[in-house]
């Protein structure tokens, strides 16, 4: 179906990881393919305390596929008509199936979107995707410096949406560059079925690159792998508005119904400010992320006074540096800070180093990581992955 009149088309395959790529004859459309898929194994175990003594237990042990993905990119007509489709194959990675909203079905689809760069640095961006958010959820889970993202990302993170976005950039000189978005979303997320249920999002995103572009868009990669010949630094804040939020985290999280199954919400806010430094095989990211609701408040309560939800409230920081030792080897720690507002989730610490070896790059890798969970209130625990990342 997707090659109907191949011979008629440029077909090439440059290098492993470039997927397969395909120009039309006249040249009025290319498409690039590409695959890729992540192999999981991790083990968890809870620490227990008893007068005075740690016991380690229950220990837990899983193999998965964590992510397979198929990817289409390209542009018709002109390379400024950009569209872009992304497909989650993994159970694991698509989840829904279990809820009206998404029509009882899977979230296959991730990104569908077409960008329009309609006027010298402004584009136009319409369709499903992942919205100016925290730094460390754009960057796509195949450039990860550890095994997975953080736990900043897993609480705070604005994920994808359905709208519209405005996108631009502007030199204030030879090298410092700024990127300014501005985006209208449904506020519910990716892959809704059932209509808007409360109001829409509302985001804004500025960027500063003081020392020019990274190479290879490595602002939005983890690892510096190409090793910056200079120091390269980019600096964020995005604010995001979602009126009414139907769901517990604005775009993820739980639905909330009122008592007659009816959506109802407050209105959410939530402030992100991050950062990228890469230097001749350092890196240095940082993310700090706040939430919280236009009261105050993150219970949500009926007028009989029953508790039926609550807001994913609060903030969190998170830090991580990297160095490439060698070539293909690197080292890194990660440091993340999550403290919910009182009464909605324990507030912990999170502690991860982790070692990668990146044989093709971020294209064909292998990565680990050892994480400890200081909980507040609870048992800690600690956690060993082992992923192999494969893309064609």
């Amino acid at each position: 179906m997707l090659f109907p009149n191949l011979s008629k088309a440029q077909v090439s395959v440059p290098k492993f990881g470039k997927g397969l790529q395909i120009m039309a004859q006249d040249s009025s459309f290319y498409m690039r393919i590409g695959f890729r898929f992540q192999t999981l194994f991790s083990s968890g175990w809870s620490i227990e305390e008893e007068q005075n003594n740690l016991f380690v237990e229950n220990n837990e042990a899983a193999a998965s596929i964590r992510r397979s993905r198929l990817k289409f990119d390209g542009w018709t007509l002109t390379p400024k008509l950009k569209y872009k489709v992304e497909l989650s194959l993994s159970n694991r990675d698509n989840g829904g199936g279990n809820s009206s909203r998404f029509s009882n079905a899977a979230n296959i689809i991730l990104d569908a979107s077409i960008k329009y760069n309609f006027y010298k640095t402004l584009s136009v961006w319409v369709g499903q995707g992942k919205y100016p958010g925290n730094r460390e959820r754009i960057v796509s889970s195949g450039n990860l410096q550890f095994v997975d993202r953080s736990r900043l990302n897993a609480r705070f993170t604005i994920d994808r949406d359905v709208g519209i976005m405005l996108k631009n950039k502007t030199y204030l000189s030879d090298e410092f560059l700024l990127r300014q978005t501005i985006a209208i979303g449904t506020g519910e997320g990716k892959n809704i079925t059932s209509g808007n249920i409360g109001g829409h999002a509302y985001t804004a995103k500025l960027e500063a690159l003081p020392f020019g572009e990274f190479a290879s868009n490595g602002d939005y990669s983890g690892s510096d792998i190409i090793r910056e010949s200079k120091p390269k630094l980019a600096v964020a804040v995005a604010y995001d508005v979602n009126y009414n939020a139907g769901r517990t985290r604005g775009q993820t999280g739980s639905f909330i119904p009122d008592g007659n199954d009816n959506p109802f919400g407050k209105n959410l806010k939530s402030f992100f400010a991050d950062l990228m430094f890469k230097y001749n095989g350092l890196s240095v990211m940082a993310e700090y992320a706040n939430r919280s609701t236009e009261d105050g408040n993150p219970f949500v309560v009926t007028d009989t006074g029953e508790t039926i939800a609550t807001y994913y409230t609060g903030s969190a920081l998170n830090v991580s540096v990297g160095k490439m030792l060698t070539e293909t080897f690197e080292i890194a720690a990660r440091f993340t800070d999550v403290k919910p507002d009182e009464g909605v989730e324990s507030p912990e610490n999170q502690y991860t180093i982790g070692a990668s070896k990146y044989i093709v790059g971020h294209k064909l890798k292998v990565q680990t990581d050892f994480t400890f969970r200081d909980i507040e209130v609870g048992a800690d625990d600690v956690s060993f992955r082992l992923q192999i990342d494969i893309h064609f």
